[in-house]
């Protein structure tokens, strides 16, 4: 009867905690999934009247606004995550800041949506 006790008491918590990190993994997968869509619409809303929707800067708005072009690949090597959350957070030259608009995680979304532009 003890062997049984013992056995419950280190298998039940295993499983249990083994339940919960595949939950959460799971949940982590959703929400970044989820993440990724609202960057897209974040930046087709908010960004690409400028960027374009490509990362190109071939707008109009763009071409007045000298927008950077998010594709090339200097700047994408050159650049860090930290100075692309920055950037959007409180503007640059011309470009308006969004850290009364967006939440810090929006703008981390951003961040790493502007990263997918990379040639």
């Amino acid at each position: 009867m003890r062997k049984i006790r013992f056995i419950a008491l280190i298998l039940v918590p295993t499983l249990l905690v083994g339940i919960f990190i595949t939950y959460a993994l799971a949940t982590e997968r959703e929400v970044t999934a989820a993440s990724a869509a609202d960057a897209k619409t974040l930046f087709d809303s908010q960004c690409a009247k400028c960027h374009g929707k490509d990362g190109r800067s071939k707008t109009t708005r763009g071409k007045v606004s000298h927008a950077r072009d998010l594709t090339a690949a200097e700047w994408q090597n050159e650049v860090s995550d930290e100075r692309i959350f920055n950037s959007i957070s409180n503007g640059k030259g011309k470009m308006p800041a969004f850290k009364k608009k967006l939440t810090d995680e929006q703008v981390d979304a951003l961040a790493a949506y502007v990263r997918r532009f990379r040639r």
